[in-house]
């Protein structure tokens, strides 16, 4: 990863070099803003030509073109803080989070952010696993934005990662009292529920994001894959089998739920079916471990020693990755 720090000056060429990169997770499935909205940059400071130009390319999702040229307009306009802005959001479309988070650090030193460019900030940080500094940010966004439920729900999800389960219960059951048709806070309360060891409770709420999530159309593939690994780990296969199977239906690229179903299905010695199910998720994301670890441990049941010591090697590796990244993933 490079990254080149901001001097006082903006300099073009900095800024359309840098790179990052980001690691997988729930966290990063849900970093997804909008493009800059379109008042934001019809009020840039650009002439018509180049402001076309750079509607275009956002239009388009020619990211790169769209961050040259408002590189580019920020060396010009250095005390320009809403181009920063806008270039900072186009970096986040464009997965660069580490250049992102320092174009707004820029961005701040001449002037407050506003809300929404804060909160792009924070989502930058977990993105490029900062929690340590994403907290603050959402703090301060929750502290001067009470009502909304999108802060505290972010905040439970950092506690969450930080095993501090009863805080991250505690923002979890603020954002569903502030929002009570907000799915991802009823799925977040479900794993709070889970780790505090309230099983009925976190069926519920898992139900209750499955039902919102439907209701919504909103084709998140999380709720049903969390109540369907609560219930393989009660062993309720049958029912977990179904909840498994609903969470694939709603994204087929789900590689976390591919794994689940592949546990599930080693569980019920249905080897072929599960060695299939554990080698798609592998597949999906090839950096991902813990398939390599069950098909390793279905093939020694098997009597398939050097398959089985493959797959084992293939898992260390990546594992080794993961922490060397400092990747956390699901077990």
């Amino acid at each position: 990863m490079l990254s080149i720090p901001f001097k006082a000056g903006v300099r073009a060429t900095t800024l359309m070099v840098m790179v990052a990169a980001v690691g997988p997770g729930q966290e990063v499935q849900e970093l997804s803003p909008v493009s800059p909205p379109a008042t934001t940059v019809k009020t840039l400071p650009l002439d018509a030509t180049t402001r076309s130009t750079l509607v275009e390319a956002i239009g388009k999702r020619n990211y790169t073109a769209a961050e040259n040229l408002l590189a580019e307009e920020a060396a010009k306009n250095p005390k320009s803080q809403p181009l920063l802005l806008v270039l900072a959001n186009v970096l986040f479309l464009d997965g660069k989070q580490l250049n992102s988070a320092l174009v707004l650090k820029k961005a701040e030193l001449l002037g407050p952010l506003d809300e929404r460019s804060r909160f792009l900030l924070a989502l930058s940080y977990i993105a490029i696993s900062r929690k340590n500094l994403a907290i603050p940010e959402l703090e301060k966004l929750a502290q001067s934005n009470p009502s909304n439920a999108v802060y505290p729900y972010w905040l439970s999800r950092m506690a969450y990662r930080k095993t501090d389960l009863q805080l991250a219960f505690g923002y979890a059951e603020k954002a569903v009292r502030l929002d009570p048709a907000f799915m991802k806070a009823y799925d977040q309360l479900g794993l709070c529920y889970t780790g505090l060891n309230q099983i009925e409770e976190a069926i519920l709420a898992y139900k209750e994001a499955i039902r919102l999530n439907q209701q919504q159309g909103l084709h998140w593939p999380w709720p049903s894959m969390n109540l369907g690994t609560l219930l393989l780990r009660l062993n309720r296969l049958d029912e977990a089998e179904a909840h498994l199977r609903d969470s694939i239906s709603i994204d087929p690229r789900f590689p976390v739920a591919h794994l689940r179903l592949g546990q599930l299905l080693e569980k019920k010695e249905r080897y072929e079916e599960a060695i299939a199910e554990l080698e798609q998720a592998a597949r999906l994301d090839p950096t991902y471990p813990e398939p390599h670890y069950a098909l390793g441990r279905i093939y020694r049941k098997r009597r398939d020693l050097k398959t089985a010591e493959t797959e084992l090697s293939i898992f260390q590796d990546l594992r080794k990755t993961d922490k060397l990244k400092g990747i956390t993933r699901p077990d």
